[in-house]
């Protein structure tokens, strides 16, 4: 059975975290293509509130370098204001050093989204995402470890996908929350999703909640298997009991991924690899809770 890999970096420094996690997804080649970056941007809280600036240069300067013909950072905040968030964490500073161009997506004119729609889906008449998204030939994600007390339990890989939706979207917190987040997922399919858990939040969040140091870093093609990993980590911590009362995959946001054939579907088809002893070490800990 081929195996979903997941990158495991044991590291405190998030630049080194991220090169050697883009090692293992081997040599990037953006050569003449249109590339979209999601950050986690829902405010300007630090690290794992929102995506840290060393995380966010390190892999911007990475996909520049990969020649990419535009590179567009696209995101919306809530309940911040983008352009706010923007401001006091310099991201237009930091976009215009590697040549990317920021695009907040609250200041979107209704043209310029695009409607996903099929049948089966929570969303009632479907759902919208940027027409730069869609248009794009490669999507890379960077996004936080952490519980969600807003009705996510957690957030990872597949609750990036929030944050490119229009901000009246943010009305989703119904019971069907989790089912409705993994279908945002359906809009796009990721060359890589890059895990930052240099410190992770085990309770509370998605601004801010009980910090916890894990000096992780993650790395996948599969954004089920990713935020598998880091569920078992999150367990491995001591979460709350959303999280270490809940099977792996019984977890809502996972399951509907599952079903709708977004990457692996049990733990068994998850490989995780890591690059020097003290990532074994994290990974041999995080597989009992994963397994």
């Amino acid at each position: 059975m081929k195996k979903a890999e997941v990158y495991l970096v044991k590291t405190a420094d998030r630049g080194e975290g991220v090169r050697r996690c883009l090692s293992y997804i081997g040599a990037l080649d953006y050569t003449g293509k249109q590339v979209y970056l999601k950050p986690n941007f829902n405010t300007a809280d630090p690290a794992p509130g929102s995506t840290h600036n060393e995380t966010l240069e390190a892999l911007l300067a990475a996909v520049k370098a990969a020649s990419p013909r535009r590179l567009i950072l696209g995101e919306r905040s809530g309940p911040a204001e983008a352009a706010e968030v923007f401001r006091q964490r310099g991201i237009a500073e930091l976009c215009e050093k590697y040549g990317a161009e920021l695009l907040n997506l609250e200041t979107l004119a209704p043209a310029e989204w695009t409607v996903i729609d099929r049948p089966g889906l929570h969303w009632e008449g479907g759902f919208s995402v940027p027409k730069a998204l869609v248009e794009s030939d490669a999507v890379v994600c960077t996004c936080c470890l952490k519980t969600h007390g807003f009705g996510g339990v957690y957030s990872n890989a597949l609750k990036l996908a929030v944050g490119l939706t229009p901000k009246e979207f943010m009305k989703l917190h119904t019971p069907d929350i989790r089912q409705k987040i993994a279908e945002l997922n359906l809009a796009y399919t990721p060359e890589f999703v890059l895990s930052d858990a240099v410190e992770v939040f085990t309770d509370g969040g998605p601004m801010e909640g009980t910090r916890v140091r894990a000096d992780i870093m993650l790395i996948s093609r599969d954004r089920i298997a990713l935020d598998a990993v880091g569920l078992a980590f999150l367990k491995s911590l001591g979460a709350n009991s959303a999280i270490t009362d809940t099977p792996i995959f019984e977890q809502e946001q996972i399951a509907r991924a599952v079903e709708l054939g977004l990457g692996v579907a049990s733990a068994a088809e998850i490989e995780i690899i890591t690059d020097d002893s003290a990532g074994a070490d994290a990974a041999a800990r995080v597989r009992e809770f994963l397994i």
